[in-house]
């Protein structure tokens, strides 16, 4: 009998609390975009748990995940309406639905668990399956063509740059030297390769070849210029007292998400002792948590993959 795949929401009370606790919401009639769709967990818990004026607007380029709406929109009707799109276009496709400001975005950045099992969708080295990773299947190239196509400059930069891993440079020699061989088509193939390079006294609790995974998952799918892009355009959209949630999963993520909310924190930044303010810079947000939210050990013991969330929120001021 095979399992039913289940998709676990990660710091699901926690998220859903600071975007349903905002005044605005408090106010009356609210709009909430879940601009990461995935599984639909956070979104129909903030439909739950909201106020009946309460409308949640959730937005993925997924097609699997956009079939997976419907249940929500029957059970919840006008209170739920999804967005078809990748979530760096969010003020695109908020004019298109004709929504102006909203009063909560939560960017939840991690994978879904569909996607990390499916392993037709090239996510993991878990199950075999094409090496693609394309969170949309119909745009852009996949994983297997930047391993088939880089020279090894480039792929030990990637490897680097994006998957911190330290054996860039070894790795990218050995997939160029392999290839010429036999091309990498499938997500078992690659992981092997990585795996059989890695001694056994070097090796921890996580598979060897995770940060080169992670690594062309973020390249394929540009994922830190999206998730800049949406960041900007999330607090552009946020009304005055509207609140944004973003849960990341590794520290490039995490960097980028910490460095733009202090930013926008910021106010004056004129040197000490100028009687008046010349640089007219003003606060535009105030940091609900500082230091960032991390699941209990409840939470990782019920759900493994959550060990590594790091949640952060921002209220507009």
């Amino acid at each position: 009998m095979m399992r039913k795949m289940e998709h676990v929401p990660v710091l699901l009370q926690e998220s859903v609390e600071i975007l349903l606790g905002g005044r605005r919401v408090a106010a009356g009639a609210a709009v909430i975009v879940d601009a990461t769709f995935g599984g639909g967990g956070h979104t129909r818990r903030l439909l739950e748990c909201g106020h009946d004026k309460v409308v949640v607007v959730a937005i993925d380029r997924d097609p699997a995940a956009i079939a997976r709406s419907d249940s929500l929109q029957h059970d919840f009707g006008e209170r739920f309406k999804l967005l078809p799109g990748n979530f760096s276009d969010l003020e695109q496709l908020l004019d298109q639905a004709e929504i102006g400001k909203i009063d909560g975005l939560l960017l939840d950045i991690g994978l879904s668990s569909f996607q990390l099992e499916e392993g037709a969708r090239g996510f993991s080295f878990q199950s075999d399956g094409p090496l693609d990773m394309r969170m949309d299947p119909d745009t852009g190239e996949p994983a297997a063509a930047i391993i088939r196509e880089a020279d090894c400059d480039t792929l030990t930069r990637i490897f680097r740059d994006f998957g911190e891993e330290p054996y860039a440079g070894v790795i990218a020699r050995k997939i160029v030297a392999a290839r010429v061989q036999k091309p990498f088509l499938t997500t078992h193939s690659l992981a092997q390769l990585i795996a059989d390079m890695v001694p056994d006294y070097k090796r921890s609790r996580r598979h060897p070849a995770t940060k080169v995974f992670q690594a062309l998952r973020i390249v394929v799918n540009d994922e830190l210029g999206a998730l800049e892009k949406v960041l900007k355009a999330g607090l552009k959209r946020l009304s005055q007292g509207g609140r944004m949630v973003v849960i990341s999963y590794h520290s490039l993520e995490d960097r980028l998400v910490k460095r733009f909310f202090r930013e926008s924190a910021k106010g004056c930044i004129c040197p000490p002792g100028i009687p008046v303010c010349g640089c007219g810079r003003i606060s535009r947000v105030k940091i609900i948590n500082r230091s960032g939210l991390r699941p209990q050990r409840v939470e990782i013991e019920r759900n493994p993959r959550s060990r590594s969330a790091c949640l952060r929120a921002i209220e507009r001021l």
